[in-house]
């Protein structure tokens, strides 16, 4: 296993999260251990888990697992459940404790933007969290760069803890925080996790044009998969081709490709067997090129477009261009 370093931790962190939604789903409390004990063995020391999967099944049966692990070994993160509110932050990370069994996290997360939150009061109480030492650090979810950028202005003014992380949807199909969120990445220095590296299975090649939809999977009870399937379907046998020409899984070659890019932290990758431990723990020792993951980038047209987005190179009198680059600034 290959590590780095997660902004603001000392501990350096597994290439590879262990995303454990499907704890108390499709994992029982057995399984669920089998596979945390798999993936300590193989090198993974970083676990995401939230309050709200499984209604809390997920860090109860997570924390049991962990419980013979050194805790100063470990990188656990988890979200808030209730609102963004100081009441729902500071009671929710309690309730999460308690069934993680644990007296603090690693990185303490708000799961989603509120409609009207109050960002004064949502970075007052993470900062408590962090001054209790229930979290070593705190961050977001799915939070635009301009939403972040603002919490953490409120934060700085007041010499308050600041969101230090953005858990964000990334792969070859959705590649919408390309704009803007990867640049504030690099410019702010976050940790960049990303979650759905491969599509809700749609990049392991079992779903592909014209194969029957298995009952058991997403195929046949989540809407995206038709509706990917039929934006993407050619693409997605392009990629399929690619990986097989390369010796190597489609899944582990999507999760490969998210890695690489140079501001993501970590892709987090859920697993519901023991069998995608193994492979995931592969990933990191999947090596590609610029050139090549700009082969595979072009395998699909899912750069994010908007009205007078030019083609020609550079940044000069070019707002698309500038919302993505990575060197259009420093700090210091």
């Amino acid at each position: 296993m290959r590590y780095v370093a997660f902004p603001g931790h000392p501990l350096p962190v597994s290439q590879v999260c262990l995303g454990t939604m499907m704890f108390g789903d499709k994992c029982d409390a057995a399984l669920s251990e089998a596979i945390v004990a798999r993936a300590l063995a193989l090198g993974i020391n970083a676990f995401d888990t939230a309050a709200m999967y499984s209604a809390g099944a997920s860090e109860q049966y997570l924390g049991n697992a962990l419980k013979a692990a050194p805790r100063e070994q470990l990188f656990v993160a988890t979200k808030v459940v209730k609102g963004v509110d100081r009441q729902s932050i500071l009671a929710s990370l309690d309730e999460s404790l308690t069934r993680l069994q644990m007296a603090y996290v690693d990185l303490y997360l708000i799961h989603w933007p509120v409609q009207g939150m109050n960002l004064t009061e949502m970075m007052g109480a993470l900062n408590e969290v962090v001054r209790a030492g229930k979290s070593r650090l705190v961050g977001c979810c799915n939070f635009p760069a301009y939403l972040l950028a603002s919490a953490n202005a409120v934060a700085a003014a007041r010499g308050w803890a600041q969101l230090r992380c953005n858990q964000v949807a990334y792969n070859l199909m959705e590649r919408g925080i390309e704009v803007e969120i990867l640049p504030q990445g690099s410019l702010e220095q976050l940790a960049i996790t990303a979650y759905r590296p491969l599509a809700i299975g749609l990049l392991t090649g079992r779903f592909l044009p014209g194969m029957p939809m298995d009952a058991a999977t997403r195929g046949m009870t989540d809407a995206r998969v038709l509706t990917w399937l039929s934006q993407h379907g050619r693409s997605l046998e392009r990629f399929v081709a690619y990986a097989q020409a390369k010796g190597l899984h489609p899944a582990q070659l999507a999760a490969a490709w998210v890695m690489h890019h140079p501001v993501v932290t970590q892709p987090i990758l859920g697993v519901s067997s023991l069998s995608q431990v193994e492979s995931a723990v592969q990933v990191p020792d999947i090596l590609l090129s610029p050139a090549e993951r700009q082969e595979i980038t072009d395998l699909f047209q899912t750069e994010v477009t908007e009205e007078g987005l030019q083609r020609f190179p550079g940044t000069r009198y070019n707002f698309p261009r500038m919302r993505r680059t990575l060197t259009l600034a420093v700090r210091e």
